[in-house]
């Protein structure tokens, strides 16, 4: 979900670490499409900022919601069941970097696999489900303030990134990894039974430096497919982020 959900980006001025050392470090984003998972945030029109880190969440700057509709009828994917079906997108997945490989073809062939997954959803109420909870692994991404490709290789997150989420809580976090182990934490607010909005409020710089959101924060992530194992969602922004389960028995801190 949201965060449903990750996933670098500068830090607003008055946000800055003053003096410490580790100021220089791009800070965590958070799935956002003009830098989240994430897992960019006060006025992503104009500043870049921490929505998580690489951003497993879209923030929204526009209020809009864009409604995702499939043009892939059901007669597509029935007789397919959905283990057929994830494999197929793991295999689609596999070589594009969590994205950043991936060339126009590739992402129309991996949106195409992720919504013929959605067409064959079980779980049409994810928010009340108990298989949302946990860490999950991002492991591809539409996101570029996730991806960073405009960033020589050594500057964009090159560690796994994930998201963690207690649906009984409402609580959500988005971590990176290897370089810059920037975390972001944020309260969800249901929406619907599949849709939260997402309000950050702590972001913690190298998982040491905590800082508090000033508030503007904000984004909305749609869960579209959930399984055991896998968990599909599309950010306000019309990203998409596919996770796959790591650890169900993770939980966000309070």
């Amino acid at each position: 979900m949201a965060l449903a959900p990750s996933f670098s980006a500068t830090l607003p001025n008055k946000l800055r670490p003053g003096k410490h050392s580790l100021a220089s470090q791009p800070a965590p984003v958070i799935f956002h499409e003009k830098s989240p998972l994430s897992f960019p945030i006060p006025n992503t029109a104009s500043t870049h900022v921490i929505v998580s880190p690489s951003k497993l969440l879209d923030t929204a700057d526009s209020g809009i919601w864009r409604t995702r509709i499939s043009f892939f009828p059901g007669f597509l994917t029935k007789g397919r069941d959905a283990k057929s079906l994830k494999e197929e997108l793991y295999a689609t997945i596999g070589p594009l970097d969590r994205g950043a490989e991936a060339t126009p073809e590739d992402q129309q062939r991996v949106e195409q696999n992720a919504r013929k997954l959605e067409d064959v959803n079980e779980i049409k109420e994810p928010l009340k489900s108990n298989l949302l909870n946990g860490k999950w692994e991002l492991i591809y991404t539409t996101s570029q303030s996730v991806l960073q490709t405009q960033r020589p290789k050594f500057l964009r997150p090159n560690g796994k990134i994930y998201q963690a989420i207690n649906a009984d809580t409402l609580r959500a976090q988005n971590m990176e990894t290897w370089p810059f182990f920037n975390q972001v934490t944020a309260n969800l607010v249901s929406l619907n039974s599949r849709r939260v909005a997402v309000k950050f409020d702590f972001f913690r710089i190298a998982g040491l430096i905590p800082i508090k959101s000033p508030g503007s924060g904000r984004g909305q992530l749609e869960i579209t497919y959930l399984d055991e194992e896998l968990r599909i969602s599309r950010g306000d922004k019309g990203n998409l982020f596919i996770l796959k389960m790591v650890d169900a028995s993770y939980r966000v801190p309070l």
